[in-house]
């Protein structure tokens, strides 16, 4: 039986430099699919391709929609149009999964879309004001602006104290991807 604080719904920003922002948010949603909540996960700036959690997750029957372009991203130079078509994609699939009352919606790394220009900060503001009031939103990405984090309910900012890429150690299949 859920009670009314059960079905109210927050939203999180999980950012900062250091490692588990999406691990994190892809935690939460298995711990909501393994209690009954309908889940769903829209990837701006990523591919979905080859990743050992997006197959778990099309294996459990939760919905990855991966939005990710082909070329490479960089502060200051503006973003080219396939990326930006991409983000706006992501965006309406966002859009479309809240109209469709998803119990968790992950938007994972819109706060680097808004970095990268890719989409505005103001149309993130406008997509989180929209939410239902009983669906959970979790919002990830390093760069996370004050609007949004204003805007959570948590905001949890992973710190970056040591990290094996500094020894000169790659990604590792099944670890970081």
């Amino acid at each position: 039986m859920h009670t009314a604080q059960d079905r109210l719904g927050l939203t999180h920003v999980y950012t900062g430099n250091g490692k588990g922002k999406s691990t994190a948010a892809f935690g939460l949603a298995l711990r909501a699919h393994g209690c009954g909540l309908t889940t769903a996960i829209v990837q701006f700036m990523k591919k979905g391709e080859g990743y050992g959690e997006i197959r778990s997750f099309q294996q459990l029957g939760i919905p990855v929609f991966s939005y990710g372009g082909t070329k490479f991203l960089k502060k200051g130079i503006a973003p080219d149009e396939e990326n930006v078509q991409l983000a706006k994609c992501a965006m309406e699939q966002a859009r479309q999964l809240m109209r469709d009352s998803i119990d968790l919606l992950v938007l994972d790394e819109l706060s680097n879309a808004i970095f990268f220009e890719l989409i505005s900060e103001c149309e993130a503001v406008e997509l989180i004001q929209s939410k239902p009031h009983t669906q959970e939103l979790v919002i990830t990405g390093r760069n996370a602006t004050p609007a949004l984090m204003a805007l959570a309910d948590y905001v949890t900012d992973m710190q970056e104290v040591k990290h094996p890429y500094q020894q000169g150690i790659q990604a590792r299949r099944g670890i970081e991807y």
